[in-house]
């Protein structure tokens, strides 16, 4: 039986390589991650943007059926009238509702607001 080891295979020496050394890095105080949680300032991303969209409805249908779509023509949704509609913020559920009309403007009146631990996961 033969016993081999690691010589090193690749070291300096061998390669014609530089001996690097380990960098230093400066030590991170994570008091506040660990213990002494701080909570968080929501009042930094109160102006970002979003994009608030309602979806009625979806429908599947081919390029071809499509095309021959012209003006009247009805497409089925996949939800019932009355059915709430979904409230999307930059593509992800956030809520339900159903459309109201203020001041001859529609709007939403929010009947379900998701959860956060579905929020994400509801859109398939």
């Amino acid at each position: 039986m033969v016993e081999t080891t690691d010589t090193g295979a690749g070291a300096p020496e061998e390669a014609g390589e530089q001996n690097f050394q380990q960098p230093d890095f400066e030590q991170v105080d994570d008091s506040t991650a660990a213990g002494g949680q701080s909570e968080p300032d929501i009042d930094v991303i109160l102006d970002v943007p979003v994009t608030l969209s309602l979806e009625v409805g979806r429908a599947k249908m081919s390029v071809g059926d499509l095309l021959r779509l012209n003006q009247g023509a009805v497409v089925e949704l996949d939800r019932k009238a009355g059915d709430p509609l979904d409230v999307l913020v930059n593509g992800a559920l956030v809520a339900r509702g159903e459309i109201v009309v203020v001041n001859d403007k529609f709007g939403i009146r929010l009947t379900e607001v998701v959860s956060q631990d579905r929020k994400g996961k509801a859109i398939v």
